[in-house]
């Protein structure tokens, strides 16, 4: 029974944290239900079986992926560039699979050639503690206009679904710290289920979309043949390098989070995962699915309902990828409440500021200077661009708008590169010394 209920809570965590991305893309591009559907089941597709080969194979860590956010604006940004790079929507989303099977390729020298072991080093714990700062700042915004339930059924704050979004949220909350086990460890599972529940019976629930098939496979390459773009290849390659460090941070954090639980073997993670995201995004361009990464929500996951072990996670990744298959049952899921979703992620994404304080204090006194420089420095930057209005970027080559519109990444290359000049300033005064 344990081992059902964890499975179905990993299950249920997975689609509420991944259905927005390929939904938007699909509202971007103009497509229509059946090829929104498509898009839908293809990345969930990916996404399952990614998660699953690597837990077993990669960095081995209870680890869901979800739609990559850098993949999500490269393709808002190419879909407004329509009639200019492409001739129309369905040329440019033959050019985005293009840009999948570049970066399958990257990501495969990248590991073939240990660049990302020697990105994995720089992940001081100070690197990762703004990480997880930046995370949850800038995760704030979509949340909280999610729990006011803007955009769900209007574009302004919809009281009802306010109030009923806060009361799932101080559900989570208190069945999070219940001194009940069972509330306490299921408290994520029974949120998203009661609160779809609630919403039901108060009339605020959508109905599921028509499924026009029962069963139905994955197409090969569902828009056309791949075309590759010579400014693609060059967004491809950043882009990558964006995603390893996004990759790194999320194998980093939970990491941690499961050691709190559980004694961990140490071992090398960084490679292994490398080598299963070439093949995630070969399968992300085969099958015209939208790029995915490992998510650092994982560790907050891991956090609220203590459940660290791997099994539990593994049957759900496995779950998601059958019912990928099952365009009815994918429907049904995708029907959720969007703000059942963000009130159940308010609780988890909070309890990730704690982590963060955790990393800052695995160092000794006589360091808290150069921590908080660093700490300064990335969180000015990084919380900066967040506030830059996006029509400031227009015209902008599509690699500096992935970076320059997300502070997550700016934040997180500034910390990086602040951290190595200070420790390299301190080994050199060492030495002059």
């Amino acid at each position: 029974m344990k081992l059902l209920f964890g499975t179905l809570q990993w299950t249920a965590f997975i689609i509420a944290s991944a259905i927005v991305v390929p939904i938007a893309i699909g509202q971007s591009f103009g497509l229509n239900q059946g090829e929104t559907a498509g898009l839908v089941q293809s990345t969930f597709f990916v996404l399952g079986t990614t998660a699953f080969i690597q837990c077993l194979l990669g960095h081995r860590l209870p680890i869901n992926e979800s739609p990559a956010g850098l993949w999500w604006g490269v393709y808002t940004i190419y879909a407004g560039l329509t009639g200019t790079v492409f001739a129309t929507h369905i040329e440019t989303l033959q050019g985005l699979q293009g840009a999948m099977l570049l970066s399958a390729v990257f990501f495969f020298i990248f590991s073939l050639f240990k660049v990302i072991d020697k990105l994995a080093v720089m992940f001081t714990p100070v690197v990762t503690g703004i990480y997880l700062l930046l995370l949850v700042i800038q995760l704030s915004d979509p949340i909280v206009k999610g729990v006011m339930g803007i955009g769900y059924r209007k574009n302004e704050v919809d009281i009802p679904v306010f109030l009923l979004a806060v009361v799932i949220m101080l559900a989570t909350f208190l069945m999070s710290r219940s001194n009940v086990p069972i509330l306490k460890q299921y408290s994520i599972l029974i949120a998203l289920f009661g609160g779809w529940i609630l919403f039901a019976v108060f009339g605020v629930a959508k109905a599921p979309e028509r499924a026009n098939q029962l069963f139905h496979l994955p197409d090969i390459f569902p828009f056309g043949m791949p075309m590759f773009d010579s400014g693609l290849v060059v967004t491809s390659l950043f882009i990558t390098v964006l995603l390893i460090v996004n990759m790194l941070a999320s194998i980093r954090v939970v990491e941690g989070a499961v050691k709190q639980f559980e004694k961990l073997e140490e071992r090398k993670r960084a490679r292994p995962a490398g080598f299963i995201a070439s093949v995630s995004h070969l399968l992300s361009g085969l099958l015209g699915a939208v790029g995915t990464v490992p998510i650092s929500g994982a560790a907050g996951f891991i956090q609220t309902t203590r459940m660290s072990s791997k099994k539990p996670f593994l049957l759900g990744s496995l779950i998601v990828i059958v019912i990928s298959f099952f365009p009815l049952v994918m429907n049904t899921f995708a029907s959720l409440p969007s703000p059942v979703g963000f009130a159940v992620n308010f609780v988890v994404f909070s309890t990730m500021v704690g982590l963060a304080f955790a990393e800052f204090d695995s160092y000794e006194k006589d360091e808290a200077g150069r921590i908080r420089f660093v700490t300064g420095i990335a969180l000015l930057a990084g919380v900066g661009v967040m506030f830059v209005p996006e029509s400031a970027l227009e015209g902008m080559h599509p690699v500096f708008v992935s970076i320059l519109s997300n502070g997550l990444v700016l934040g997180t290359i500034v910390a990086i590169a602040a951290e190595q000049i200070q420790l390299r300033k301190k080994k050199y005064d060492n030495i002059v010394s």
